[in-house]
């Protein structure tokens, strides 16, 4: 096995380049880049180019070759008809397998105008899909009969029921390293009583959705996403509607309104536990009885900070299912379309949780706040 080389010589006044070896991917120098710039010093003057001294010519060959005659045919070449239909495959794609395109000035820019571009798409086609889910409700809500039960059934048992155990655990171990946490400044103060305070509204109004939102969105979203996006790359989606079944109505809207009731109640469940958790942990830390912490704890947190933990996890619920369908809807025919949309599912879907999140703090920082 030969390397690739570059060898110029002059014939009749004519300048001549002979390439020989191997010009292939294991035996191409490395960097590229370098082996590029050799071959377009090498233009110069219109010589002639001599292929018959390789002994191999694949496609990286070939595209670097036709990259350094500027994409066209040189006006002297000494070639067999394999090489020259290697370097004619190579043609159809070497554009796009430009090395390196020097940056301008407005590349930020046109990236800019880009991601802005394709947020408006996605914004434009998850309004399209809550329109879709209204006319579904209003077409269920005169045909009863339609309505997909035993989707909707799977879908609360699979995003809530079996999500029970790790929102329990979360919360009781938020709740026990809060209240801790929380223990070490009070008692500083002399303040221990107030711990019932932090823990109720921290938990009950914010930690608990959040917490369970982000639960939800890693684990039932993404399981959302990936059924839907396998659907569409083995094609029975296409099959769905090639038998006249709507896929909004079969898939999107089960699973929406599904999590959309399950996520309040995992909200309690973990408001709950967390609660739990840190009454044991005030109690072990700084001697608070149960029975003065269950006492206390209504009066101490308004109802009202319940309403409004419930009330985040139906918006919750419902953006997380409603952004899990919509980029499983997006999925292309093949594997690496799936594992990108899941892993978009689940960025988006968090990051818009926590962007609510503080929405619902500004228009409700008035509300069951003690004092206020």
């Amino acid at each position: 096995m030969a390397a690739a080389a570059i060898e110029i010589r002059a014939t009749d006044g004519q300048p001549r380049i002979f390439l020989s070896g191997e010009w292939t991917l294991t035996m191409l120098p490395l960097p590229l880049a370098e082996m590029q710039r050799r071959l377009r010093g090498c233009v110069v003057g219109n010589p002639c180019w001599d292929l018959s001294g390789l002994s191999r010519l694949d496609s990286v060959g070939a595209v670097l070759l036709w990259q350094a005659w500027g994409r066209r045919w040189p006006a002297s070449l000494v070639a067999t008809d394999e090489q020259r239909a290697i370097i004619d495959r190579a043609a159809g794609v070497s554009p796009h397998l430009a090395t390196h395109t020097p940056r301008s000035a407005f590349t930020m820019l046109a990236g800019m105008g880009r991601m802005g571009l394709s947020g408006g798409r996605h914004v434009r086609d998850m309004i399209a899909l809550i329109g879709q889910l209204a006319l579904d409700v209003v077409h269920l809500f005169f045909h009863p009969r339609d309505i997909p039960w035993r989707e909707f059934s799977a879908t609360l048992y699979k995003s809530g029921a079996q999500a029970l155990p790790v929102t329990a655990l979360v919360g009781f171990l938020i709740g026990v390293v809060l209240s801790y946490l929380s223990s070490l400044q009070l008692k500083t103060f002399g303040a221990d009583i107030f711990i019932v305070n932090l823990i109720g509204i921290s938990v009950i109004r914010e930690l608990g959705p959040v917490i369970v939102a982000v639960l939800v969105a890693g684990r039932s979203g993404s399981s959302m996403t990936a059924q839907i996006g396998v659907m569409r790359v083995t094609e029975e989606i296409d099959a769905l509607a090639t038998m006249g079944i709507s896929r909004s109505l079969r898939l999107v809207l089960p699973k929406v309104a599904a999590l959309a009731l399950a996520m309040p109640l995992l909200v309690v469940w973990c408001a709950a536990s967390g609660i739990i958790g840190g009454m044991v942990s005030a109690n072990l830390e700084m001697g608070l009885s149960y029975g003065f912490f269950v006492e206390a704890l209504p009066k101490a947190v308004p109802v009202a900070n319940l309403w409004i933990g419930i009330g985040k996890g139906v918006c919750f619920g419902f953006l997380i299912a409603l952004i899990a369908c919509h980029f499983g809807l997006r999925v292309r025919p093949n594997t690496e379309s799936l594992s990108a949309r899941t892993t978009s599912s689940v960025v988006t879907a968090i990051t818009l949780v926590i962007i609510v999140d503080a929405v619902f703090a500004i228009l409700t920082r008035h509300i069951g706040m003690p004092g206020v």
